[in-house]
């Protein structure tokens, strides 16, 4: 059975326990981008605040509301149900006038803003997100909290992918296996989920030895370097003090590979541990570059910006601020600093 705890922590197991999500307003997300609409064009942005609505069925109503295909509805990155969450939408209009897109609000979904732009959304126009979370019944030697915290804000996280990226007891990763032996996944939502499962699990055993090694935030000659919140790299052979400069001040991160065709870009140690991932996990190596996925490459760290956090003792209640760059899990976060349940 998948057990996401498995994973190695960068600052050892914490001794706090508390629950998330006892309401949606307990988990709030706030998208960021890095760009301003035109104003003009044939995509209309919609800015969208929801809470209990599943991104990819608003998607679906979007759709239908304004009478275009699926895939004329566009998004940066999927949401949490169980959250208030605050993203943007893109439909393509082509030379047709805005539905009445207040038709969508409900009582969990309120249309924010509406903007044309020249442009659609894709993954990898978010430059991240804002989080703001609420941990109740907070129980625990709170000793070493302060410590932690401190610890977070200066060297980040281990960039785990978060469990949710697995389903409800890795049932993900289960389905992408039978999804390998065979089974076509006519659902492209769902064949996607499957495949990014699969090659997040191998991310994240990777990124777990890293941490046991005390290498995920230092790099190792042979390291693929990333250049923070960008796909830009470069190959480390060496780790000289420049390099550590450069990591210290989280400019750049050492970077594991997410699976699929091609060579590793590492070099030396890095790439033999990195190739062992193909005997720890055949069945997705195969899968994987079957379903024609290319290598690329994931940082190793998570950088924790703007970190704000409180703690009431009285109510044992701890707050939490903090922006992620996109594709970061605050779920990571938390699991450095709490045992969530």
């Amino acid at each position: 059975m998948f057990d996401f705890s498995s994973y190695h922590y960068a600052n050892g197991e914490p001794s706090l326990s508390g629950v998330i999500r006892t309401q949606a307003s307990d988990f709030k997300v706030d998208e960021k981008f890095a760009f301003e609409a035109t104003g003009e064009g044939e995509h209309a942005l919609l800015h969208v605040k929801k809470q209990d609505t599943n991104t990819e069925w608003l998607s679906r109503q979007i759709s239908q509301l304004a009478g275009v295909r699926k895939v004329d509805v566009s998004y940066a990155g999927l949401k949490d149900r169980n959250a208030v969450t605050t993203q943007w939408f893109s439909v393509w209009l082509p030379g047709k006038p805005d539905p009445d897109w207040s038709l969508l609000n409900s009582d969990n979904v309120e249309i924010l803003a509406t903007v044309r732009h020249n442009r659609k959304l894709r993954r990898g126009s978010l430059r991240g997100n804002q989080f703001a979370l609420i941990v109740r019944n907070v129980e625990g030697d709170i000793s070493d909290l302060e410590q932690r915290m401190n610890t977070i804000r200066h060297d980040g996280v281990p960039n785990y992918f978060g469990d949710q990226r697995f389903g409800i007891d890795g049932k993900n990763l289960e389905k992408a296996e039978i999804m390998f032996a065979g089974k076509r996944e006519k659902d492209r939502f769902r064949r996607s989920i499957y495949l990014s499962a699969a090659r997040s699990a191998m991310f994240n055993d990777l990124l777990s030895e890293r941490v046991a090694m005390n290498k995920w935030a230092n790099g190792i000659a042979g390291d693929v370097m990333l250049l923070d919140n960008s796909h830009s790299y470069f190959l480390a052979e060496e780790i000289d003090e420049k390099i550590n400069q450069r990591l210290k001040e989280h400019d750049i991160h050492p970077s594991g590979p997410l699976w699929g065709r091609g060579e590793l870009l590492s070099k030396g140690v890095v790439a033999e541990l990195e190739y062992k991932l193909k005997d720890k996990f055949p069945v997705f190596d195969v899968g994987l570059k079957n379903a024609r996925l290319d290598q690329e490459r994931r940082s190793l760290r998570l950088s924790v910006n703007d970190f704000k956090w409180k703690y009431n003792e009285d109510h044992k209640l701890l707050e939490l601020n903090f922006f992620l760059s996109a594709g970061g899990y605050a779920t990571s976060v938390l699991r450095e600093i709490i045992k969530t349940r």
